[in-house]
């Protein structure tokens, strides 16, 4: 169940709405199924419609005329609650709404269990699938109710009641949500012919913006050059940047003058201090590897600062700094719909407007933890997706392993919403890696080696993934790997020892295409500068090589494992 609470000026258009059947079609035999003392009168169960309406308006309103001629009636009196019960839930009866009615009026204190000058209110049922509890906020006594944080209470009794009902339990949030548009909003854009309100796409827009800015100075440069988009800095007597609100271009209220959205009306994470935390101190400057001499592509570096969040930022205890890495992760994520194809740009960015919400949580991020995979990220605005696009599928691939590391995370601290969000993120990431995958892979077999090369690789795969070898071999992502692994050869490396590397990442158990993950494996790891013979002297010390088993026998784990894949995704 969820519930919406709202206020008012007008009793009377309240319970006009309430009541109405021409104009709101979905309102089918409107009447009273509680009211605060069980006697209101009830204009749907009445001869005399229209007079049994003005008497019932006239009596939730008699608080609000006697405080009213004392100077102490609030300007908004009305108080509207809506409780809508989830789709597929059975249809309560109306003996089973009065009392939920009762339960949420006293537990957010319009009307206190027992006591005697509770507010007025009615609990209207015009629909199968919930009802609306109109209540005035003038209590017996002529003070104001104290309804303080309402929302937060009505929905705590909401679980309540859900686990009483049998009902279906609703994901709940934790306050760190963006604002949804409101109705006047969403109707607004529909009467201009636009899919997106102004809210979301000012947010969508200012987010893509974080996520290539290197400075809180270069984010409000860009953003004063987005065309269409009005901004206005606040400062600080000192000159000091204070905030900054944004409109869009003819978007105007009553008065002609432009709606503004300040950025925390946005988002929580996008006001003004929140980005200036973000990025201070970040660069876009590649991460090279350690050792090596010349850094790999952009793409290659992202998707390896990516990999790291999954490997010591999820699973190690310090919540914060993963918050911070899953934030960072984030603005990768906002950044791609502006690089990908066109034809990728719809599924990209519904993914990260999904994932937007995964980004969040009461943990408090420690931003200065994340500044490498955010200078990764900002390296990528230089690096457009070109040739076979194997750079952005490659990332893709990774990221949807992130995606569902980050669902667990979540999961585990019961952020009920970010996994919703986080699930809903990976369907359009696995739609997205599934097109942008398709080229590079077949330019991968069209590059098949001879024969004599791939049964070598074939013997390779049987020695160091025996448990794994025969559906390696039957994939048809199989070529690409025996490619992968001779362009890699051809390049300096030792095939067995990158297969080897390769396997120990992660295990292959949950893989729907093994011998895809490890093609994409095999190409991060030869995206390094070749080793030197003293340097593979090293790793084939390091990397010690498994011995055969027999079918149905696993293979003896290495001395160091990866760990696991989180789930099966390709």
């Amino acid at each position: 169940m969820i519930a919406k609470i709202g206020s008012g000026k007008s009793t009377a258009g309240l319970i006009r709405y309430l009541f109405d059947t021409k104009k709101a079609k979905d309102h089918t035999d409107p009447h009273l199924v509680a009211s605060w003392d069980g006697f209101a009168p009830d204009p749907g169960r009445a001869d005399d419609f229209d007079a049994t309406k003005l008497r019932l308006v006239a009596d939730l309103d008699l608080r609000v005329k006697q405080a009213r001629r004392l100077g102490r009636a609030p300007e908004r009196h009305v108080w509207h609650c809506s409780v809508r019960a989830a789709p597929g839930d059975r249809h309560l009866t109306d003996a089973e709404w009065a009392d939920i009615a009762h339960r949420i009026v006293a537990a957010t204190g319009i009307a206190p269990q027992g006591d005697p000058d509770g507010c007025r209110w009615v609990a209207v049922r015009h629909a199968d699938d919930h009802i609306h509890i109109a209540a005035t906020k003038v209590r017996g006594d002529l003070r104001t109710a104290r309804h303080w944080n309402d929302y937060l209470t009505a929905d705590k009794e909401l679980a309540a009641i859900e686990k009483e009902y049998g009902l279906k339990r609703v994901v709940r949030g934790d306050r760190t949500a963006a604002q949804r548009p409101t109705r006047a909003e969403t109707e607004k854009a529909r009467r201009a012919g636009k899919t997106k309100t102004s809210r979301e796409h000012l947010r969508t827009t200012v987010r893509q913006l974080v996520s290539i800015a290197t400075s809180p100075e270069e984010f409000l440069h860009l953003l004063d050059g987005v065309e269409g988009i009005r901004v206005d800095v606040q400062r600080f007597p000192s000159g000091d940047v204070r905030g900054y609100k944004v409109a869009v271009e003819g978007d105007t209220n009553a008065a002609g003058e432009p709606v503004w959205f300040s950025g925390a009306k946005l988002a929580p994470d996008l006001s003004y201090p929140k980005i200036r935390e973000r990025l201070t101190g970040v660069e876009a400057t590649p991460v090279t590897e350690p050792g090596s001499r010349r850094g790999p592509s952009p793409w290659h570096q992202a998707t390896a600062a990516a990999e790291r969040i999954i490997l010591h930022h999820l699973d190690h205890g310090d919540e914060a700094a993963a918050q911070a890495h899953i934030a960072a992760f984030g603005e990768a994520i906002d950044v791609l719909p502006l690089l990908a194809p066109g034809h990728l740009r719809r599924q990209l960015q519904q993914a990260a407007t999904a994932f937007e919400r995964a980004t969040r949580s009461r943990i408090r991020a420690q931003q200065d933890q994340a500044h490498a995979l955010r200078g990764a990220v900002r390296a990528l605005r230089t690096a457009p997706v070109t040739g076979d696009g194997s750079g952005l599928a490659m990332f893709l691939d990774l990221a949807v392993l992130v995606v569902i590391a980050t669902a667990r995370w979540h999961q585990a601290r019961r952020h009920d919403q970010q996994v919703a969000a986080a699930h809903q993120a990976l369907v359009h990431l696995q739609a997205a890696y599934q097109q942008a995958a398709a080229e590079p892979l077949a330019a991968l077999v069209q590059r098949r080696p001879p024969a004599r090369t791939v049964e070598r690789h074939a013997q390779r795969i049987l020695m160091i993934v025996p448990e794994h070898a025969q559906q390696v071999l039957d994939d048809p992502a199989w070529p690409a790997l025996a490619a992968a692994l001779t362009e890699a050869e051809t390049a300096g490396h030792d095939p067995e020892l990158l297969l080897q590397h390769a396997a120990r990442q992660r295990t292959l158990d949950d893989a729907h295409s093994p011998a895809r993950t490890l093609t994409w494996r095999v190409q991060r790891l030869a995206a390094r500068q070749s080793p030197s013979d003293r340097a593979r002297a090293a790793q084939a010390r390091t990397w010690v090589t498994p011995r055969p088993a027999h079918s149905g026998q696993r293979r003896p784990s290495p001395s160091q494992p990866g760990p696991a894949d989180p789930t099966r995704h390709r």
